[in-house]
């Protein structure tokens, strides 16, 4: 999950996060995010598939803001 400028939240799935987050900060990623850069990377979860991947995206797409602050909040304490 990445922070934007705006402080909204944007989730997304990528097998390379270095590169991907490079092609955010230079405005050719989402769409979503052009106008909200700069991020920050705030959250990750590594799957051993793109399927694995795709689904807990889908799950965490389907949290409110204040559920995945939560998840956020809970994975920094660990």
């Amino acid at each position: 999950m990445l922070r934007c400028r705006d402080n909204s939240i944007y989730t997304g799935i990528t097998n390379n996060l270095d590169n991907r987050i490079e092609t955010h900060m230079s405005g050719n990623g989402s769409k979503y995010l052009r106008g909200r850069l700069p991020v920050e990377l705030i959250y990750k979860e590594d799957f051993s598939s793109r399927s694995s991947a795709s689904k807990r995206e889908i799950e965490v797409k389907k949290l409110n803001k204040r559920e995945k602050e939560l998840l956020i909040k809970y994975a920094n304490q660990l």
